[in-house]
């Protein structure tokens, strides 16, 4: 997997090369350039990646380079504002979801994706994302995944609470629950508890020690400044900004093809994704039989084979 620093943060000196690109965002508290990275050449079918977080980097997606430039899939790596490779203002204002929304389209715009060939696939918080965006731009799009994603972040919560926590040994939860409490989330025993009895379970179902490189340098590269204002600093369940979302009422809204991809031993509720699918006019469901949250790092064939068959099927459309 590449590990390219395409710019100097310190100098800000561009360093762009093999399909990379800043592309200029417009915002009401300043303008800034978020970074993007084009592989790959289809005119039909150009998929465009939402990586979650919020604050988290596109960097986790790597073992798409794979998959999809054998099937001739044209895909864009993208770090949203706030994130790795782009620009990270320390602005509180900015980490709202209707700017988000609005951010993305102004990089659909300036990568030239078109309705005939625009794919939009959002994984956890970028599946709220995309969500959103199919909601509010839907005559731009060819077609949407959303990958490992519920429809209602209550929804969410309530599954964290009667599936997830009751999994983790009682006296371990309690330990958590008590350091939450305290709010005391940078004690590194925090962590520790959860990837031991969370994290390889439900987030990514491989040995901590043996997380490949891409999902650590996107775990290392989070920007709290803009994740724990909207996801909150508890790690099972949100408490942030996003607490209230809910658009299972509306999903019957997206029109276009759409694909939701669950996974059996996710943190969402595998049948509350099947059943988004069963919501859509147009849906479509993955279930990741041996995966997790990350499932395209898990259970990378199922995903993956999933993922192209859809693209394939709805970009061979006029």
């Amino acid at each position: 997997m590449h590990d390219l620093d395409y710019w100097s943060r310190e100098g800000r000196t561009d360093l762009l090369g093999g399909g990379a690109r800043l592309i200029p965002i417009h915002t009401p508290h300043g303008d800034f350039k978020v970074w993007t990275k084009r592989v790959g050449h289809n005119p039909r079918i150009k998929l465009l990646l939402l990586h979650g977080g919020p604050g988290a980097t596109h960097e986790y997606f790597e073992p798409f380079d794979s998959w999809l430039p054998e099937a001739g899939i044209e895909y864009y790596y993208y770090d949203q504002l706030g994130s790795h490779r782009s620009d990270q203002p320390d602005i509180p204002d900015l980490w709202e979801l209707p700017r988000f929304v609005d951010e993305v389209e102004q990089v659909r715009l300036a990568l030239g994706l078109s309705a005939d060939n625009f794919f939009l696939l959002g994984h956890s918080w970028g599946g709220i994302l995309a969500i959103e965006y199919a909601l509010a731009h839907p005559q731009h799009l060819k077609g949407l995944v959303i990958s490992n994603m519920v429809a209602s972040i209550p929804a969410y919560n309530r599954y964290a609470q009667s599936v997830l926590m009751p999994s983790i040994e009682p006296a371990v939860l309690a330990e958590i629950q008590a350091l939450e409490a305290a709010k005391d989330y940078e004690n590194p025993r925090y962590m520790e508890l959860l990837v031991a009895h969370h994290y390889v379970h439900h987030v990514l179902r491989l040995p901590h020690a043996q997380w490949p490189d891409p999902v650590n340098r996107a775990f290392a590269h989070l920007n709290p400044k803009v994740y724990v204002p909207m996801q909150g600093p508890s790690e099972l369940g949100a408490s942030g900004k996003l607490v209230n979302w809910d658009r299972d009422a509306d999903l019957h809204r997206i029109q276009v093809p759409t694909l939701t991809i669950g996974a059996t031993h996710d943190t969402m509720d595998p049948a509350h994704m099947a059943a988004m699918a069963r919501a859509m006019p147009q849906g479509r469901h993955l279930l990741c039989p041996n995966g997790s949250h990350m499932a395209m790092v898990d259970d990378q064939e199922a995903y993956m084979s999933g993922l192209i068959a859809f693209l394939q099927d709805v970009g061979s459309r006029a």
